[in-house]
């Protein structure tokens, strides 16, 4: 099921024909959904991402300086959630930005010009908006996240697809099964939670 959801997103990847290459897949952590981030981490093909949402635990420095070090041996890339401060202090590869925060895309971007710098979106006008490479749209269908809004389906977001011009993933509820159902949409990739962690 795993590899499943990991060939979709490759091929997803490879039909948008992307002129600078982007993963074709993210692997969102949550603390509450995601047990063991490092195991789950690790079973990542190649290529993937993982996007560290530490929510300011603690411990999130430790945790994004193991990550980084999985990410450099497995050939994965790491982004961190909503932090850019602790993403350069750690040597990340980028920053994941909530919707609330996408404005500051365009700016870190010209701060950071190698990161990968991709922004959430709950809609057309939030994926058009400028400044982040990607937006990450959600929530595709029904999902069990708690910040997870009302599913717009696989047909809005081609819709969304299509005007954005930016590349864009599919989030929420995104697992082997329905993945398959978005095989006719022009994606940079899929991102998940729960079909990926351990």
């Amino acid at each position: 099921m795993f590899w499943t959801l990991a060939r979709t997103a490759l091929v997803l990847n490879r039909r948008s024909r992307l002129e600078k290459t982007l993963p074709a897949l993210l692997f969102f952590t949550d603390p509450e959904r995601t047990r063991d981030i490092e195991a789950a981490a690790v079973r990542l093909p190649p290529g993937a991402a993982i996007v560290l949402r530490t929510f300011g635990a603690v411990d999130s420095e430790d945790m994004a300086r193991r990550l980084v070090r999985i990410a450099r041996r497995r050939g994965l890339r790491l982004l961190i959630g909503a932090d850019a401060s602790l993403a350069a202090r750690v040597g990340a590869d980028g920053v994941h930005l909530p919707e609330r925060l996408a404005h500051l895309a365009g700016p870190l971007r010209r701060r950071h010009p190698t990161w990968i710098v991709t922004a959430a979106a709950h809609g057309l006008r939030a994926a058009r908006r400028p400044g982040a490479q990607a937006a990450v749209v959600s929530a595709i269908f029904p999902s069990r996240s708690p910040s997870a809004g009302a599913p717009i389906g696989a047909l809005r977001l081609a819709r969304i697809a299509r005007t954005a011009r930016r590349p864009i993933y599919a989030l929420g509820g995104v697992n082997s099964v329905t993945a398959k159902r978005l095989l006719g949409v022009k994606l940079a990739g899929l991102a998940a939670v729960e079909a990926l962690r351990t």
